[in-house]
């Protein structure tokens, strides 16, 4: 269906560089990836590889933050970055004429920022109001604090964006460590989709990364089974917001696509289980929606819905009993095949877009060392049965491992909540 090969090669430093050349294109995007993120954070420096992303950006060996933003913008591009729990990531894209002008401005950011005292201290403001604006914003908080409670106790607990008071005691030199430590051969890959040669891209990445110094990449340690809990975030919303989920599979487990079934499922679209059998029959919640959060060795299914304090027992217990329901019921008619058509059309459309096939291209890569063609990825969907699908609701939706967590008014919580008492 993509009619696009993907070409995987490696510097001669040994550095991966994955593209997928697009017949027809008009633009070109670059990425590269650095494998660490907030899981490979030390006790102390939570929140510093988010922090080491937004400083790079200030100021390069050539460039200031105005002239890199002057350069892409009149090669009608941009530039960005973000960073997760196990990768931080810098990407240019722009029109195919002006590539280069991208992919010199994201290798020099990678390979040579300057990270000085003053510009630390300036981008430290800047990612203490960022910080500060993610509690103003409950549907975004509580997806932060579901993944905190779900993983506590291992290194994926820990926020990608950082403790601000951490964060605020943050020091140019810490940067300048934690790039030294971590901005290594090991640990970098780079992507490139759309008018963009493989060759040429190769040689890019060779001249402007394998100056940097070799080493070991990160070793990680892989979560255990999260045992049931429940966790209530005080917050002065109106609405309250709800997380409950469950512990799910890595990137490169088999059965990861019958899991993303199982999500679509229970949670995506106003035709899903749960949406029907909250929302529309019983009018308990203003929103619902499942959703994955993948990394390499563990992800998390979570359903999060928003409702008023009056509501919340009364959706958790009604979601509960629609997992109960599909457990002892299985599946109805065509439902797999509805949630199968809709996958495909959300990852068919996603590739209409430079941006995101070039970071589902990037992230993918990283999290499963491979590249997926679209193809593929379409192929695997068609081939989960119903059996598969059942296999892994079993397996996932066990109440010994169902986390909650409530974000809302102090005066109006609905008490403590027993995952274990739910129902499921």
């Amino acid at each position: 269906m993509s009619g696009h090969e993907i070409t995987v090669s490696r510097t001669s430093g040994g550095i991966p560089v994955v593209t997928e050349s697009v017949p027809g294109s008009q633009s070109a995007g670059y990425m590269i990836c650095v494998a660490t993120g907030s899981r490979d954070e030390t006790e102390g420096m939570f929140g510093i590889s988010h922090l080491l992303e937004h400083t790079v950006f200030r100021e390069t060996g050539t460039r200031d933050s105005y002239q890199m933003a002057k350069e892409i913008e009149g090669a009608g591009g941009e530039i960005n970055a973000f960073t997760g729990r196990e990768m931080t990531a810098f990407y240019g894209v722009t029109i195919k004429e002006t590539a280069d002008v991208a992919m010199d401005i994201v290798g020099e950011i990678v390979a040579d920022p300057k990270i000085d005292e003053e510009d630390t201290e300036l981008e430290k403001k800047i990612v203490l109001q960022e910080l500060s604006m993610v509690k103003s914003e409950p549907e975004t908080y509580i997806r932060d604090l579901f993944e905190s409670q779900l993983w506590r106790g291992h290194p994926l607990s820990q926020d990608e964006g950082g403790d601000e008071k951490l964060v605020a005691r943050m020091t140019h030199k810490d940067l300048r460590g934690y790039y030294e430590e971590k901005y290594l051969i090991p640990n970098l890959a780079v992507a490139a989709v759309g008018a963009v040669d493989p060759d040429v891209t190769a040689e890019w990445a060779e001249g402007a990364l394998d100056g940097l110094i070799g080493g070991s990449r990160n070793v990680r340690r892989a979560p255990d089974a999260p045992k049931s809990g429940y966790r209530f975030v005080k917050n002065d919303a109106d609405h309250f917001q709800i997380a409950m989920g469950f512990p799910s599979y890595g990137a490169s487990h088999p059965d990861r696509t019958a899991a993303s079934m199982l999500s679509a499922i229970l949670g995506s679209g106003t035709s899903s289980r749960l949406f029907q059998a909250v929302r529309e029959r019983k009018a308990l919640v203003y929103s619902i929606y499942n959703s994955v959060s993948q990394c390499s060795d563990a992800s998390s299914m979570a359903t999060y819905m928003s409702c008023t304090g009056s509501n919340v027992r009364e959706a958790l217990g009604t979601a509960a009993s629609e997992m109960s329901r599909l457990l002892r019921e299985g599946l109805e008619k065509g439902e797999l095949e509805r949630a199968k058509r809709l996958v495909k059309g959300a990852n068919v459309r996603a590739m209409e877009s430079t941006e995101s096939r070039l970071y589902r291209l990037g992230v993918n890569y990283m999290l499963n060392g491979s590249a997926e063609r679209l193809e593929d990825r379409l192929a695997k969907i068609d081939a989960v049965t119903e059996d598969d699908v059942m296999r892994v609701a079993r397996d996932i939706l066990r109440p010994e491992r169902l986390n909650v967590v409530v974000l809302g008014k102090d005066g109006k919580k609905p008490g403590d909540v027993d995952p274990l008492a739910l129902g499921l």
